[in-house]
């Protein structure tokens, strides 16, 4: 073989080995960074704090919930937050991961849940269901563009 092709097969070789563990490192850190926004929004649900809304949605968010007619805006969306603060109270909550896929600067969520809130009259209810959530990043941090689920049918 050819001393030149030798050293270029061998500088080609090193760059693609040393760039590996970047690239797999950063699918890493997008998958927990995702879901860490996954799980922050259902978190200040249950305290009762919508300023995640502003925050977390993006501009041009539609979700379509299993309880609306129709997708809801991002105003439609803190609109509907803030009754149901009014309404109930978060309780606890956990979150399922089924998959999550992590696609340049779009990330897709499947999830399961379980969920406590207690009404004014004080009854605790108890749902599950499942949700998809569609997010895209947002220079450093990702927000969501899209959702979609709600509880299971009883």
């Amino acid at each position: 073989m050819n001393p030149l092709h030798t050293f270029c097969a061998a500088i080609v070789t090193v760059s693609v080995l040393a760039t590996a563990p970047a690239v797999a490192q950063e699918s890493v850190d997008d998958h927990a960074t995702v879901w860490a926004a996954v799980e922050r929004i259902w978190t200040e649900e249950e305290r009762g704090n919508d300023g995640w809304v502003d925050e977390m949605l993006s501009a041009d968010f539609m979700g379509w919930p299993t309880s609306s007619p129709a997708p809801r805006s991002k105003a439609s969306t803190r609109m509907w937050s803030r009754f149901n603060r009014d309404q109930n109270k978060g309780l606890i909550h956990e979150l399922f991961p089924l998959s999550i896929v992590v696609h340049g600067d779009m990330a897709v969520v499947h999830y399961l849940y379980t969920l406590a809130v207690q009404s004014r009259d004080k009854t605790t209810v108890m749902s599950n269901g499942r949700y998809t959530d569609v997010l895209v990043r947002d220079g450093i941090s990702w927000k969501f563009i899209s959702w979609h689920g709600g509880d299971d049918p009883e």
